[in-house]
């Protein structure tokens, strides 16, 4: 099996963030400046080699070589997109491949169909936690617009990642697209994405469902989607406020066949280092509210647990099978969550050799 780490593009300037916060802002502010909240709280996350601007391809380069050296095959890159507007893509388009891995290193793309939040850190408890107006609106023209773009740009790329012959590409927010489009909707929508790649000589999707919910699991076979996985799989969101690492992740392993089961598909597993979304929201103290960002703490994390978590990942044997299979890691840089790949102050290279290790 192979394991790609989720990339997130968001670490450079943009005209909406500009506007929003202020000129220049990025989400390295959160992270440099978040302080513990409550004992044993580890905060601030420190990146071991400096904050980067993820546009600069030898920035970036020095860091996706200790992923090809640790043992990360591929890297799924978030694509953020809303009706023709794209948002963060010079991280993929300068940043990755206008560098040294451009070409070689086996990528992939998933449709982060939400738009970036335009309030950092969230201070208003009282707000839902997906604002309506980072809804991504699609329909089938769109949804064949947003592929025909992949398919032009990324997929007739030969690094581009491929299970059982298939461009991969994954929706992060399944739920949300099949309960805008409908069923019926959805089905026409991925079958008009397919017939369109077909007439224009590009290989078939193999399309995965991110973290559908228990409504739109059993859905999502009928819907046209090849496989179930996640992004984050590991805090139980409606759980205690602390969560101890060792237990969560061995209750996600517990989960995956489950997957597969409900929804007839197979499943690739996803894991995660941690999770710690606490500099994305203000410093309530005590009175916290009981949501994302600032509900709950993913503790005890150590990259010792992280290789266990990940061997177990390898061990996994869908019960609906597919060829070349993935293990998806989150992520390779959410820093302002609590989950990232890359070299910190606190375990040096730890969540790197933690891969290797895991792959023996």
């Amino acid at each position: 099996m192979r394991t790609a780490a989720y990339v997130y593009t968001g670490w450079h300037p943009v005209p909406e963030r500009d506007l929003a916060f202020h000129p220049g802002f990025t989400e390295w502010e959160l992270v440099r400046t978040c302080r513990p909240r409550f004992p044993g709280h580890a905060q601030p996350k420190v990146p071991r080699l400096g904050e980067y601007d993820d546009r600069d391809p030898v920035a970036v380069g020095r860091r996706l070589a200790l992923a090809r050296q640790h043992g990360i095959d591929a890297l799924v890159f978030g694509v953020f997109w809303c009706r023709g507007k794209r948002v963060f893509e010079a991280g993929l388009d300068r940043g990755f491949l206008g560098g040294e891995f451009g070409a070689s290193m086996p990528f992939a793309c998933m449709w982060a169909n939400r738009m970036p939040r335009r309030v950092l850190p969230v201070a208003r408890a009282d707000l839902p936690v997906l604002d309506p107006a980072r809804e991504v609106p699609s329909d089938s023209d769109d949804f064949v617009q947003f592929v025909a773009m992949l398919a032009t740009n990324y997929f007739v790329r030969p690094n581009y990642v491929t299970v059982g012959g298939r461009s991969y590409l994954s929706i992060f927010d399944s739920t949300f697209f099949v309960r805008e489009l409908g069923v019926a909707g959805a089905r026409a929508a991925i079958a008009a994405a397919r017939t369109w790649l077909g007439e224009h000589g590009h290989r078939d999707l193999h399309l995965a469902a991110i973290e559908p919910n228990a409504a739109t699991l059993p859905l999502v076979a009928d819907v046209g989607f090849d496989s179930v996985t996640h992004y984050v799989l590991l805090p139980d969101w409606r759980g205690p406020f602390e969560q101890d690492y060792r237990e969560y992740a061995a209750r996600r392993a517990g989960e995956w066949r489950h997957f597969a089961a409900a929804s007839g598909l197979p499943y690739m597993p996803s894991v995660a280092p941690g999770w710690d979304a606490s500099p994305r929201g203000a410093d309530f103290g005590a009175a916290r509210p009981d949501k994302y960002p600032w509900s709950p703490v993913v503790t005890g994390e150590h990259p010792e647990l992280f290789a266990a978590a990940l061997q177990r990942a390898h061990a996994f044997r869908s019960p609906h099978a597919v060829d070349d299979p993935l293990v998806l890691v989150a992520s390779w840089n959410e820093w302002s969550e609590g989950h990232y790949l890359e070299p910190d102050e606190r375990f040096g290279m730890g969540w790197l050799e933690a891969v290797r290790a895991a792959r023996g």
